[in-house]
């Protein structure tokens, strides 16, 4: 169906530097069309105008200062899309804000939208919760029920709008639109030299090359400290048995205290014995080549875990919140995967750990298969959506 131009409004959160959200951004736009014409909110106009120069047309408004603009922008706009991402939830303890901050933002959006605009809305392959008080439900019963077009990412999500009275499309997460080229990148760049066969000689006489990820905002912070000196023991461990070779894999690098390269850059200096690679990664292409470089990668960030398995490198799931938990879940992933708000036994982990590294070949196998039916699930739902959108406004 040949889609008429619109003026779209796409709010997320995008400008935070975070590789996940730029590339939910990005794959959002791609999908939907670039024959239309987008209003984006960032935190980091410049840093958006530059990302997407050249391929969409876009205007960009300041997330924390243009809200004026935002609500003139929805008064002439044709629809409201939401892309991607944990939209409506409580926020935990250790972003340092109100727990219900970020939905009384969505509500006042989505009830001007609705209410004053009459405009359609969208919520497209969004997470729905964590969602923990009566309170929390009653603000996320009354975002949903007013949305037109809702297509959640994962079972829970699904489950959790049901309980609130409202039914959603269950899709799956954005990114599993995109393949290894799309990762990787075209054009004249070259992409890094991907880890060899596992069975190849090569791959017999080096290290186990691990991609790590960590990230501070863990559900329970209190158990953060533990945590990684917990996950510290788990590596030394697995060394002694494989030598391996850490990567680093920032996935957020600046705009909050506490970013993923500050977190790994002093966990370095927890396992002094093993060698620590640091790679400045400026977009997801970056981050891509540093997981196809390598054999495993052991991640809290979705994303990170998404790139790995539509490249068919295997993960070891540090389930920081219900996201990554159903993430592992729809991967496959449970035998591989630890609650890290809770203590866990060192010694189950690194053997957990390490029947990862043994098995990647076949673990790998199955992840291909698996980020396959997902790729043709995304597809349809954007399909699906492209269709709405020529019937909407």
């Amino acid at each position: 169906m040949t889609t008429t131009p619109r003026r779209i409004v796409f709010l997320g959160t995008h400008g935070q530097y975070n590789i996940g959200d730029e590339l939910l951004l990005e794959t959002f736009l791609t999908q939907l069309g670039a024959q239309h014409h987008y209003v984006v909110n960032s935190y980091d106009p410049e840093y958006t105008r530059t990302q997407l120069k050249g391929r969409f047309t876009v205007d960009v408004i300041d997330t924390a200062r243009d809200r004026l603009k935002l609500l003139r922008e929805l008064l002439h706009c044709d629809l409201l899309v939401f892309g991607g991402g944990s939209i409506v939830k409580e926020l935990y303890a250790s972003t340092g804000r109100n727990r219900y901050s970020t939905l009384l933002m969505i509500l006042a959006i989505v009830t001007f939208a609705h209410r004053i605009a009459r405009k359609p809305i969208a919520m497209l392959n969004i997470g729905v919760g964590p969602l923990r008080t009566p309170r929390g439900l009653r603000l996320a019963r009354m975002i949903l029920s007013q949305v037109d077009e809702l297509t959640v990412r994962d079972e829970r999500s699904a489950s959790t709008c049901l309980s609130v009275g409202v039914e959603p499309v269950l899709a799956t997460d954005a990114v599993f639109s995109l393949d290894r080229v799309a990762l990787l990148g075209a054009g004249d760049r070259t992409p890094g030299e991907p880890a060899p066969p596992v069975h190849s000689a090569a791959a017999a006489t080096r290290p186990v090359r691990i991609a790590l990820n960590l990230n501070f905002d863990i559900e329970n912070p209190s158990n953060w400290e533990r945590f990684l000196t917990d996950l510290a023991r788990v590596l030394e461990q697995v060394h002694a048995d494989h030598p391996i070779e850490l990567h680093s894999l920032p996935m957020q690098i600046g705009f909050k205290e506490h970013d993923d390269a500050e977190v790994l850059n002093a966990f370095a200096a927890r396992i002094p014995s093993i060698p620590f690679v640091r790679s400045p990664l400026a977009s997801h292409v970056d981050a891509a080549e540093t997981i196809a470089r390598c054999d495993i990668i052991v991640s809290e960030r979705l994303h990170a875990i998404v790139m790995a398995s539509i490249l068919g490198v295997p993960a070891f799931v540090l389930a920081y919140d219900v996201k990554v938990k159903e993430l592992a879940t729809m991967l496959k992933l449970e035998p591989w995967t630890v609650d890290i708000n809770e203590p866990f036994a060192v010694d189950k982990v690194a053997a957990s750990l390490n029947d990862l590294i043994e098995r990647r070949a076949i673990v790998s196998a199955q992840l291909g298969s698996r980020s396959i039916e997902l790729h043709a699930e995304a597809q349809m739902n954007f399909a699906a959506v492209r269709d709405w959108i020529a019937m909407s406004a």
